[in-house]
C-alpha cells in the first residue's frame, strides 16, 4: 500500500521573497547591482599574464567560464 505525500510551499516561498526584498531595502537598484557585479568580474580577470590568459581562454572554450566580449579577459 502506498500513499502520496505532498506539501505546498508556495505561500512560504512568497513570504521568503517578501522578507528578502524587505531586507534589501527600498533603495536597492537591481540594475546597479548587476553593473557592479559585471565590473567586479571584469576586474577579476584583468591584467592576466600570458599563461593566465591562456588558461582563461581554455576555461571559456570548455564552457567553464562565460565568454566576455571578444573571448579574452579585460586588458
Amino acid at each position: 500500500m502506498s500513499s502520496d505525500f505532498a506539501i505546498d510551499l508556495s505561500a512560504h516561498e512568497m513570504l521568503r521573497r517578501a522578507h528578502v526584498l524587505d531586507a534589501l531595502g527600498s533603495d536597492w537598484d537591481p540594475g546597479e547591482a548587476l553593473r557592479g557585479e559585471q565590473e567586479a568580474y571584469a576586474l577579476l580577470y584583468s591584467g592576466l599574464d600570458d599563461g593566465q590568459q591562456r588558461v582563461y581562454d581554455e576555461l571559456v572554450a570548455a564552457g567553464v567560464l562565460p565568454p566576455r566580449g571578444d573571448g579574452h579577459a579585460a586588458p
